[in-house]
């Protein structure tokens, strides 16, 4: 039994079409399984460059199956017009009443600067002037410190002579002596541990970060997002490292960050 010309023709028009539905259907199928699909995710740069490597890795050893787009920028994006699946930043606990987030892990801010810089040996942070101050900013804002010593606090007004959106380039303008810089203590970790930075007003300290997960208003995690962000998790224990030019394996990139793994999260993300 053969087509007629018509018949032919009409297949070969509609096999497109056919195919399409065939892929979308695995598409949907995949979606809905925790080793398949495809993960969007957005970082911030650093955190992209010296951490999330070894993670996604090993990750990609347990779930061969599911493909990666990472994009890293510094800043909070829009997750659901950019039509991430998930964010990775470090802030403070967000507004946006429609996101989901979760908690993963505190992260200490500290003061760091030149050592043998006249910044090096401060006591109070009344000897900072805003022109001393390097403020972190993704829109060329200035940047308000507010420092802590227990019983005492202190605000700065930061970023009126330099401001940048990328901690690096405030690590390096700090330790070039240009002045001082207020920075998650991971971040400068290398920095410290090579003398090129030294933590000042070590008495006083600025409100902590979190590491957080973002999420587009899912009502229930679909099971590729809920792995990575499983996963994420174990691999960011509690704990202290060293960041190096060196490839670390997964176990260790976790140890980037300080403190405890909190309890708490936002709108339930499971």
């Amino acid at each position: 039994m053969s087509l007629t010309t018509d018949g032919a023709i009409f297949a070969a028009q509609i096999q497109p079409a056919v195919q399409a539905l065939g892929n979308a259907r695995k598409d949907v199928m995949n979606t809905h399984k925790a080793d398949h699909g495809r993960l969007r995710i957005s970082a911030p740069t650093w955190l992209g460059q010296q951490v999330l490597p070894p993670i996604l890795s090993a990750f990609k050893e347990r779930y061969p199956k599911i493909s990666f787009e990472i994009s890293l920028a510094d800043g909070l994006v829009d997750i659901i017009d950019d039509d991430y699946d998930l964010a990775i930043r470090i802030s403070a606990a967000p507004s946006d009443k429609f996101t989901i987030w979760r908690k993963i892990s505190v992260v200490r801010r500290i003061l760091v600067a030149a050592p043998g810089s006249r910044f090096s040996d401060m006591k109070h942070p009344n000897e900072l002037i805003p022109d001393d101050c390097l403020a972190y900013s993704g829109d060329s804002n200035r940047e308000t410190w507010t420092l802590s010593d227990g019983s005492r606090s202190a605000t700065i007004s930061a970023g009126r002579a330099f401001s940048a959106n990328s901690g690096e380039v405030l690590a390096r303008m700090a330790a070039d002596g240009v002045g001082v810089a207020m920075l998650p203590k991971f971040h400068v970790a290398e920095h410290l541990r090579t003398g090129r930075l030294v933590h000042v007003l070590r008495d006083w300290s600025p409100p902590d970060l979190w590491l957080t997960l973002y999420y587009p208003p899912y009502q229930a995690l679909p099971p590729r997002i809920a792995s990575i962000s499983k996963f994420f998790e174990e691999q960011v224990p509690a704990g202290h490292y060293r960041v190096s030019h060196v490839a670390m394996p997964a176990r260790q990139a976790g140890e980037a960050f300080d403190e405890g793994r909190p309890q708490a999260e936002g709108r339930a993300a499971s």
